[in-house]
């Protein structure tokens, strides 16, 4: 993977951004005077919200950028989650020889339907206990957080079996039930890991291909229906909201790298993140082209790793956009904690003083977390 954009550590730069994003976010969009995101559902009054702001600028501007658009973070990670199963295990064969003979009897027909889905679950097996691994520690470190400070949560049996059994997102009301709120993402990736090995593993493009435009249509129903709506809240909770940056991974890992390694330099990398950026803002002020920002955002990131490996000064950056992709897991789980006490600060006035803060201890506790889970065993694939 060396020779292509998006290397090993291109990949790590790409997840230490989209966390940079998804930290600050899920910090500034709690603060009640700061314009809040369309993540879930389209409300036109947010967009028309950014559009005072941005043409009345003050000191938070910062902050309601990164409430509005650091959500984003997150068809990132779909991307690079996507790209890297094809490349672990597309790119090269899977299955042993043993393996794939177990498939077959002797006349080399498939046999027993028992014995041709062992391998599936064996995969979402694996992927499951991963992603446990991985909330488990966090979950248990933030609800004793939680009830030691105040406005503990009121938790409920279902909600933390549907938790820790990652099911919580399918649902009624999820809004509700999922706390703390950005463990919604591990539903989310255990439901498109599922979806990859048994529609997408190794199909043609195509399977990929009319998923996501499936995907788009039935969220565009929604969104003509009512975008504000419960329905679309649910939708984009699951896996189909998420279909459109998790398919174009797909496809980049298996065709786009050819397209666009002939393509790239500086210079229009530049030209194209810039456009990226621009249709990005634009887009996300109707519902229509709210659609169609995570397209968008999966270019910026590709032309974005490309761009720090080929310019010489961006080095320093892209070195610590890397390391902080090897503690984004860690850091993912452990920034409520550090919310749940930073955020009173800044919601009594001193906005700047609560976010520096909160920034120092997740990313110290992000890091202590990263060498615990270290001493983890992994999962047997």
């Amino acid at each position: 993977m060396n020779q292509n954009i998006l290397s090993r550590s291109a990949c790590n730069a790409l997840r230490g951004l989209a966390i940079i994003g998804i930290f600050l976010h899920n910090y500034c969009h709690w603060l009640g005077p700061i314009v809040k995101e369309n993540e879930y559902q389209f409300f036109q009054h947010n967009a028309d919200w950014l559009l005072q702001v941005m043409a009345n600028p003050d000191i938070n501007l910062p902050v309601h950028l990164l409430s509005f658009f650091g959500h984003y973070g997150v068809p990132v990670f779909l991307f690079l989650s996507a790209y890297g199963l094809v490349m672990k295990y597309e790119a090269k064969p899977h299955l042993s020889a043993d393996q794939q003979a177990q498939m077959y009897n002797i006349s080399g027909r498939k046999q027993s339907w028992s014995i041709s889905w062992r391998e599936p679950l064996r995969f979402i097996r694996y992927h499951y206990l991963k992603l446990f691994k991985m909330m488990f520690v966090g979950f248990i470190a933030f609800t004793m957080i939680d009830y030691i400070t105040p406005g503990p949560r009121h938790y409920e049996v279902l909600g933390i079996v549907s938790m820790l059994g990652m099911f919580n997102n399918v649902l009624p009301n999820p809004d509700n039930i999922i706390w703390p709120g950005p463990y919604w993402f591990f539903g989310l990736m255990l439901q498109l890991y599922i979806v990859y090995r048994l529609l997408l593993y190794r199909r043609h493009w195509g399977w990929t291909v009319g998923l996501m435009l499936l995907s788009i249509g039935i969220q565009l129903l929604l969104g003509f229906d009512n975008p504000e709506s419960e329905a679309m809240n649910r939708y984009r909770y699951n896996f189909m909201g998420g279909m459109l940056p998790f398919g174009l991974g797909i496809l980049y890992a298996r065709y786009g790298e050819k397209i666009l390694m002939t393509f790239h330099s500086p210079v229009t990398n530049i030209f194209g993140c810039v456009f990226c950026i621009s249709l990005i803002y634009s887009l996300s002020l109707n519902m229509i082209g709210w659609t169609f920002v995570p397209f968008f955002i999966c270019l910026l990131c590709v032309l974005v790793a490309d761009l720090l490996q080929e310019v010489s000064w961006l080095s320093g950056i892209y070195k610590v956009l890397e390391w902080m992709g090897v503690i984004s897991a860690a850091l993912f789980v452990t920034h409520p904690i550090t919310r749940k006490i930073f955020i009173p600060i800044s919601r009594h006035g001193d906005i700047y003083a609560g976010l520096l803060l909160y920034i120092i201890a997740s990313i110290g506790i992000a890091w202590l977390f990263t060498q615990l889970m270290k001493k983890i065993p992994n999962p047997k694939s």
